[in-house]
């Protein structure tokens, strides 16, 4: 075999990664398998997440995918095929759901924004990876939907995303009809934050992530972990919790700088500390 002809039977990789002027983009690339989260898919995005993490030039996280389906959710060839195993499946149905829960939580505890751009399908598991993220951006041609009822199998891990972001009613819509909902409705669900026209995505996406790599990633590191604990939180508890975050971030150098800064009408120069 040639050289040229053993590099072209290399396997493509997973995922493609890209940095640029501290955004971070992570592009899932199996559209033959439907950007599936196989427990290889999983353990790949998760290793990009902590590079994300322990990366100081990372300051924004875009996920992506190509094809027409962002995600298909689990792989259920892999689910069927664990059946055969000495107990059913159900220690490898373990791990796998292990596995998509603390998935789940690194983007949610990642002390940097995650964008997801959808520009497709984005289904079960799928569905819970959009509603998992900090902003979710798609196009207008994108769907979503829990469908798990429609084969026995309910969508309980994606209900826990989903039952964050959207009101319980609709949550429960998704789930027991196990219908697709489109874009326009998926914003009003609040499921996505933008609806925008295929042609104009890069440039809206890169806007907005441009907009939060701007900003101290000290302050975008307190105020993502404070949203997210206070959420869990009795109203007094969650006011003396960001009461208390709020003294801790007036004692940083950016919040000293920054608004100096705007007192004197002038840009903020970030230290991140």
């Amino acid at each position: 075999m040639s050289e040229t002809a053993a590099v072209d039977a290399a396997p493509k990789p997973m995922l493609a990664t890209f940095l640029h002027e501290g955004v971070y983009r992570i592009v899932m690339q199996r559209p033959e398998r439907m950007n599936a989260l196989s427990r290889d898919m999983m353990a790949a995005l998760s290793a990009e997440l902590r590079k994300a993490e322990d990366d100081p030039d990372i300051r924004v996280v875009l996920l992506g995918a190509e094809g027409k389906v962002f995600c298909a959710g689990h792989d259920l060839k892999e689910l069927t095929a664990a059946r055969a195993e000495e107990d059913g499946g159900r220690a490898t149905y373990e791990a796998i759901m292990h596995q998509c829960s603390n998935l789940m939580q690194q983007i949610v505890r990642l002390p940097k924004p995650v964008i997801a751009v959808v520009t497709g399908v984005a289904t079960a598991a799928g569905c819970q990876l959009v509603a998992s993220c900090d902003l979710a951006i798609a196009t207008d041609t994108a769907t979503f939907c829990t469908p798990g009822v429609n084969i026995g199998l309910f969508c309980s891990t994606p209900m826990v995303a989903l039952s964050r972001n959207v009101a319980p009613k609709q949550a429960m819509e998704m789930l027991l009809t196990g219908e697709s909902i489109d874009a326009s409705t998926a914003k009003e669900f609040g499921l996505i934050n933008r609806i925008v026209p295929g042609d104009y995505l890069e440039q809206v996406v890169q806007k907005y992530a441009a907009t939060i790599a701007s900003k101290s990633s000290k302050t975008v590191k307190m105020g993502k972990e404070a949203f997210y604990r206070q959420l869990e939180m009795p109203l007094s508890e969650a006011y003396d919790f960001a009461a208390q975050t709020m003294v801790e971030n007036m004692m940083a150098r950016d919040a000293e700088e920054g608004i100096s800064a705007f007192l004197q009408k002038r840009k903020p120069e970030w230290t991140d500390s």
